[in-house]
């Protein structure tokens, strides 16, 4: 293996890494505030339809639906990594820099989900 593969096979370990973390906040970290919010404040504080009409279906539901999220997300992230891997060498850096921003912006977003979220707990109001 040359040095070049195993910097990508790196690199593509830490994309796992980093997408783990957007997961968490995406998903556990936002479902948990959520049920914070809706037990505090009632379902209509939720802002996404989506959950507003998904909580009300109970906590099952809601588990399997977040499961299946997961489950989808993980699969095309391996279709992502496994074409970067797959992508000629002179190409591979760009399509690694879109996959760092790519990645940079769903943790932005998961950021500010829970401090919309935690804000709605603890202010009683969405910063939107």
């Amino acid at each position: 293996m040359d040095t070049q593969e195993h910097t990508t096979d790196d690199r593509i370990e830490e994309y796992w890494s980093w997408f783990a973390v957007a997961l968490f906040l995406l998903i556990t970290v936002d479902l948990l505030t959520t049920f914070g919010a809706t037990v505090k404040y009632g379902v209509s504080a939720e802002a996404n339809p989506l959950m507003r009409w998904l909580l009300p279906q109970g906590a099952l539901v809601v588990a399997v639906v977040h499961l299946v999220a997961v489950v989808a997300a993980v699969l095309s992230f391996s279709g992502v990594m496994t074409a970067v891997q797959r992508t000629p060498q002179r190409y591979r850096p760009a399509l690694m820099r879109v996959v760092e921003v790519w990645l940079g912006l769903i943790l932005t977003t998961g950021l500010f989900l829970f401090a919309n979220n935690l804000s709605v707990v603890v202010l009683g109001d969405s910063l939107l």
